[in-house]
């Protein structure tokens, strides 16, 4: 990708030539808002970005965790934060788009409320089992569901999630009805799943991956349009033969009405940094695979995403009330 055209003032040379995060920086302060709990995947991107971007923009970075309503009070927060380039919002991009469908009243519109900067990494979603239920492979476990419907439970973080939304179509798919139970998280699912106390997850694939490879628990394919360079011995639900794809990623957003030139710079800034062999190592660690696009890519991969969920989401019938 030839980002040479998006680089002003020798940006890509100032980044690389400052290998070291200028922690002292002076000038203007952007807070990255983030409107998940610290500790996550999601939360250490933002904070490489927040270590690295002062050195590109001689400004300084830092991060605010701005939880509550499955990411709506961060959300909230920049659309009516001022655009002098203070704020930034860095989100799922299906917490963007699946919000205003699933409320009644929508709290925002993604494309008249938000500047786009940047897409910045890919995540994915994975199907997994428990170890008591007995089953190896995605194959056994449509056997073993049909065989039990009853006992055929599956866990997701949250509702109006594009984990619920993927196991709705997994229902649908697979010609079964499955009882959805939603959890507040991956962490309590992930217990239910060692204790066997529920037998399936839809989740993502940095939650399930360490009790994957401890055999606590067994991933028996992942939702991507490929199989995961984190576990590539694993299919995705199109070669286990549902024709399904549910892909994640991060996202960078300005309130409406900042000034086209920053979003542009911080879209540069971002993708040389996501470019870099360590960044790419540490984000790979945690199973982000790092994209960094232009404002344009970004109003795309939105667009499509919106084309593609919203039907789904309207068939579900699902609301929730602001």
């Amino acid at each position: 990708m030839n980002r040479r055209e998006f680089i002003a003032g020798g940006l890509a040379a100032s980044v690389a030539a400052k290998a070291a995060p200028a922690l002292a920086q002076s000038g203007p302060l952007t807070k990255i808002i983030f409107p998940f709990a610290a500790g996550g995947s999601g939360d250490m991107l933002c904070r490489q970005l927040a270590e690295y971007l002062p050195a590109a923009l001689d400004r300084k970075f830092i991060v605010e965790n701005r939880t509550g309503g499955d990411g709506l009070i961060g959300i909230r927060a920049v659309k009516g934060s001022a655009p002098d380039t203070s704020t930034v919002l860095v989100t799922t991009g299906p917490t963007m788009y699946l919000l205003p469908m699933v409320e009644n009243e929508p709290s925002y519109d993604s494309a008249k409320d938000f500047v786009p900067v940047s897409q910045l990494a890919r995540f994915e979603f994975v199907v997994a089992v428990s170890p008591s239920i007995g089953v190896t492979d995605f194959k056994q476990l449509v056997e073993w569901i049909k065989a039990n419907p009853s006992k055929a439970s599956y866990g997701v973080p949250s509702s109006g999630t594009i984990p619920h939304f993927t196991g709705w179509q997994l229902e649908k798919a697979l010609g079964v009805s499955m009882t959805r139970v939603a959890y507040r998280g991956s962490a309590p699912i992930l217990n239910d799943l060692i204790g066997g106390h529920l037998p399936i997850c839809v989740t993502t694939l940095a939650d399930t991956i360490t009790q994957h490879r401890a055999g606590g628990i067994r991933i028996v394919a992942v939702s991507g349009p490929t199989r995961s360079p984190f576990l590539p011995d694993v299919p995705n639900l199109k070669e286990a033969g549902v024709d399904l794809v549910a892909d994640g990623w991060y996202g960078m957003w300005l309130p409406a009405g900042s000034p086209p030139d920053f979003a542009r710079k911080l879209s540069a800034a971002a993708a040389e940094i996501l470019n870099r062999p360590d960044i790419k190592e540490k984000l790979n660690a945690v199973t982000l695979i790092p994209v960094g696009s232009t404002p344009e890519e970004l109003t795309k991969a939105l667009a499509t995403d919106i084309a593609f969920w919203a039907p789904i989401v309207k068939a579900t019938g699902y609301k929730i009330t602001n």
